[in-house]
Order: structure tokens, then C-alpha cells, then sequence
């Protein structure tokens, strides 16, 4: 059931796949950025979700999902039986975490990013940066050890924008989190953007708090998002109902 809606979010109270089907309907999906059950705990809410990856590939053709090392090594036959993978991006955090005492500790958490077919037909935009002016325009020489690589639409510009750092920093959600593994808007932003063109869609299977479909609102992409939980629905609808989280949307 939908639990809410309005001209950017569309928000289901139930698992995605008894509603995927007549909610997203014949629309065509840009991506899914989505944040499973990585099943690494006693946890209730924390079980992997058979099937899901193979359903992912039936809705879109690009997928950021987010997990451990441990959750991608663990189901590396079920990922490469459906999907390539093209990246992988890493949030660094302020704050560490970890379940043992004896290692290094763990102040980061990985999303890889997946797709099917032929790479050249996969809407991406080249990440840059705008922190210096343009000067010189040139395209450098690859290094000799990466063999064969096809030609990319980046043009490299001297002292100009720059691509962006494939690990990124922000805050964690700590003390503010709704879900336990809440991401912050810094680090789904960019995924977003990079793989969703402006008005485009973007489907969240696993909604949690709810973050997918703000950052993709506030950057102007539209969003399908599934929950099971009634309590993390219920505080999800508040905090999409606020009406100053609605500030910065484009288009």
C-alpha cells in the first residue's frame, strides 16, 4: 500500500515484491540504489533477502547497492550470475565501527556499483568536480599498466574541474538516525546524480529510513521506494513530510 506520495516520491508500506510490479508498472527505472540486509547479525531486520538480486536485474539495468566486503564475497556467484560490476565507492566516516576489538578499526562502508548489457548504453554522467577554473584542455596519456581502455566522454582540464575522488567523507547519521544503518545525503547524491538523469527514476527496494528517496527529491529525480517495517514507515512519512526538507529540489 502506498504510505505516501507526492510529485517526486512514491512511498509502499510492503515488501517490494508483492507491489514492484503495479507500482512501478511499465515506467523504465534508471537505477536502483538500495541498501539490503546485509545478514551479518542476530538481528531481526538483518536477513538477506533471497532472490533479490535476480529481481533487481528484471526492474533496471544499474544497480548501487550497499554492503560489506564480507556481504559482496559472501554472494559474489549470485551478483556476477546477473550483473558486472562497474565500481565501487567508498563513504569515510567520522566515527568508527566494528564488532571486534583486535582489528583495525573500521571507519568506512562500501557501495559497488552493478549493470547489465553494454556499458556504452548505461546513463551515466561523468562525476567532476568545480573547485578550480579551467586552463589547459588535453586528455592525458594512460598509464602503460592499464592495458587496452576505451575512450570516456571526461576531458581532463587543467586546474579545472576535476573527476571525483571515488572515497568520499561525510558525517555519519549517528544521534539523528531513524535506522540503524542510515547513509547520509553526501554519499547518495552523488550516486544518484551520476546514474539518474534530472526528472529521471530511481527505485529503492529497501527504503529504511528513507534517505534514497529524499537525496533523489532534492536533486530532482523521482523515486519509488519499499519498506516492510511499519515502524520505520511510519517515522519515514514524518520526515518526508516536513516541509523544509523540501528545500533545494531542482526542476
Amino acid at each position: 500500500m502506498i504510505a505516501y506520495q507526492d510529485e517526486f516520491i512514491t512511498l509502499v508500506h510492503g515488501k517490494y515484491q508483492d507491489y514492484a510490479s503495479s507500482v512501478i508498472g511499465d515506467q523504465r527505472v534508471d537505477a536502483i540504489v538500495t541498501d539490503p540486509p546485509y545478514g551479518e547479525t542476530s538481528l531481526i531486520w538483518d536477513r538477506w533477502v533471497d532472490g533479490w538480486l535476480a529481481d533487481a536485474a528484471e526492474i533496471t539495468d544499474s544497480l548501487w547497492c550497499w554492503g560489506s566486503f564480507r556481504m559482496f564475497q559472501e554472494h559474489a556467484a549470485e551478483f556476477a550470475a546477473h550483473w558486472k560490476l562497474s565500481q565501487d565507492f567508498v563513504w569515510e566516516k567520522h566515527n568508527g565501527s566494528g564488532f571486534h576489538a583486535d582489528r583495525f578499526k573500521r571507519v568506512h562502508e562500501l557501495a559497488a556499483h552493478w549493470y547489465r548489457g553494454d556499458w556504452a548504453g548505461i546513463h551515466h554522467v561523468v562525476p567532476t568536480t568545480a573547485d578550480a577554473a579551467p586552463r589547459t584542455v588535453r586528455r592525458k596519456t594512460r598509464p602503460t599498466h592499464t592495458g587496452h581502455i576505451e575512450e570516456s566522454a571526461y576531458v581532463s582540464e587543467d586546474g579545472g574541474p576535476r573527476l571525483m575522488r571515488s572515497v568520499q567523507y561525510a558525517r555519519s547519521e549517528h544521534g539523528r538516525a531513524i535506522h540503524p544503518t542510515q547513509k547520509p545525503l553526501g554519499v547518495l547524491t552523488p550516486l544518484i546524480e551520476y546514474s539518474v538523469p534530472a526528472g529521471g527514476l530511481v527505485v529503492d527496494l529497501f527504503s529504511g529510513s528513507g534517505s534514497v528517496a529524499l537525496a533523489a527529491r532534492q536533486s530532482g529525480r523521482r523515486c519509488i521506494a519499499f519498506e516492510v517495517s511499519g515502524d520505520y514507515i511510519g517515522r519515514s512519512v514524518e520526515r518526508l513530510s516536513r516541509r523544509e526538507l523540501f528545500e533545494g529540489v531542482h526542476g
